[in-house]
């Protein structure tokens, strides 16, 4: 007998649909069984005429805690994930302090006790003393993160020789580095071009020719080194080319966002300070090929870079619009944008879970428990009912940030429930039970 049957639905892994029951003991998947096989459960949940997919895996997100916790925490960020059917979350080490250290990544994950709605996997940066990736090593984060532009002195590798310096310290490790494809000599010359201020001042300080040369120099580095990398937020024509071109040289990985897809500069004149972020939003030409790349399989991974901050603190006048405080949330509206990209034809229903699921969780280290609806994998599952639709709200953000550019769009399927690890965690759009959310870290 299983803890728990669900029956009646249509799996959808990255492969394709599956009519399938599912049974589930301890946490796992234990039994995929055909339709009409006898079977019993304590608990049976019917749903005919739903699509399970795999809790969604979100590879960039700021949970903004520790320091930062006036943007967002541990609690309310989980709280959005698993309303977005986001059941694990991979944390950016950019806080306050930044994760750097051992001790930094240990305090981190303590802090997380009792306080997580969803599992949370962490992922260190790399600085500018590499005696502590050692040590950062030891406690299994799912990936490091390296700059190239953008950030505190500590944390820079703004050369192509500090870039292979830096993926040389993992050799032999079979550690995940991203890779935000940057340019600092291109931003430093532009600020001192153009100090208007503006929003073209801005945009020209991190152009598209930035993120071409950031992801090249990323993979002649990570060829040299025989490391493994992920590129993130590429967003522009000149980037995709230069990795669709390039991506064979090295082990690596890219990702972009649903803003990405979705928005264009245009777009600044009317929601401003709200879609504030880094790299900036490009023209509709971009937008186009960046769709285009992912309509044909060059994007690997679609992310949030789910990045709160305080209402007051996007809606303060600042003397330049680079100065507004980067970033937007994301994590309760991942599922809904992607289901969009599928309403447009664009991608299938299997092509939201290879991204947004079994690539990220193969690529960040979890792909033994996350991921897919398989047997042996936790049971983070979502019963989605395409019969009935939804609308995405100002209202129903649970965020800190007390907003979501993606305000009104409408979306012709519901999530009804999430499932973290077996047990129910969301029910018709609210959170319901404890916080039952565990630290995931990197399989070895």
């Amino acid at each position: 007998m299983f803890e728990t049957l669900i029956r009646g639905a249509t799996i959808v892994n990255a492969e394709g649909f599956e009519r399938r029951d599912v049974g589930i003991t301890d946490g796992r998947i234990v039994a995929r069984i055909a339709p009409g096989e006898t079977a019993s459960a304590r608990t049976v949940v019917d749903a005919a005429g739903a699509y399970l997919l795999p809790g969604l895996v979100d590879a960039h997100a700021h949970l903004r805690e520790p320091g930062l916790t006036h943007k967002e925490d541990f609690s309310s960020g989980t709280h959005a994930a698993a309303l977005g059917g986001v059941t694990t979350v991979l944390d950016m080490p950019t806080d306050e302090p930044w994760t750097a250290t051992a001790e930094q990544l240990a305090d981190k994950m303590a802090m997380t006790d009792g306080r997580i709605h969803v599992d949370v996997g962490f992922q260190a940066v790399v600085s500018s003393d590499l005696s502590h990736v050692s040590g950062l090593l030891d406690l299994a984060p799912v990936s490091f993160e390296l700059f190239t532009a953008d950030v505190p002195d500590d944390f820079l590798f703004a050369t192509l020789d500090a870039v292979a310096e830096a993926l040389r310290a993992f050799v032999g490790s079979d550690t995940l580095i991203g890779i935000s494809p940057g340019d600092q000599s291109i931003l430093t010359g532009s600020t001192l071009r153009d100090r208007s201020g503006t929003i073209a001042a801005f945009q020209a300080s991190r152009p598209p020719l930035a993120e071409a040369n950031g992801i090249a120099r990323a993979l002649a580095a990570a060829a040299s080194a025989e490391t493994r990398i992920h590129v993130r937020q590429v967003n522009s024509e000149l980037g995709v080319e230069a990795w669709s071109r390039l991506r064979g040289m090295a082990d690596a990985s890219v990702e972009t966002t649903p803003q990405n897809l979705f928005f264009t500069a245009q777009d600044y004149e009317t929601q401003g300070a709200n879609l504030k972020a880094s790299p900036p939003l490009r023209s509709p030409h971009d937008v186009d090929a960046l769709r285009a790349a992912l309509s044909a399989g060059l994007i690997d991974i679609i992310a949030t870079d789910h990045a709160p901050h305080a209402p007051a603190e996007k809606a303060a006048r600042y003397a330049a619009f680079a100065d507004i405080p980067g970033g937007m949330p994301g994590l309760q509206t991942l599922l809904p944008t992607v289901l969009r990209l599928v309403e447009e034809g664009l991608i299938a229903l299997p092509d939201v879970v290879r991204m947004c699921a079994s690539n990220p969780a193969e690529r960040f280290g979890l792909g033994r428990r996350k991921g897919r609806i398989a047997t042996g994998h936790d049971a983070d599952i979502l019963i989605l009912d395409p019969r009935q639709s939804s609308t995405i709200a100002n209202a129903d953000q649970v965020s800190r940030a007390g907003y979501t550019p993606f305000d009104g769009w409408t979306v012709q399927a519901r999530l009804t429930s999430v499932l973290l690890r077996g047990r129910e965690i969301v029910r018709e759009g609210k959170l319901i039970g404890p916080s039952v959310g565990n630290i995931v870290t990197r399989e070895s």
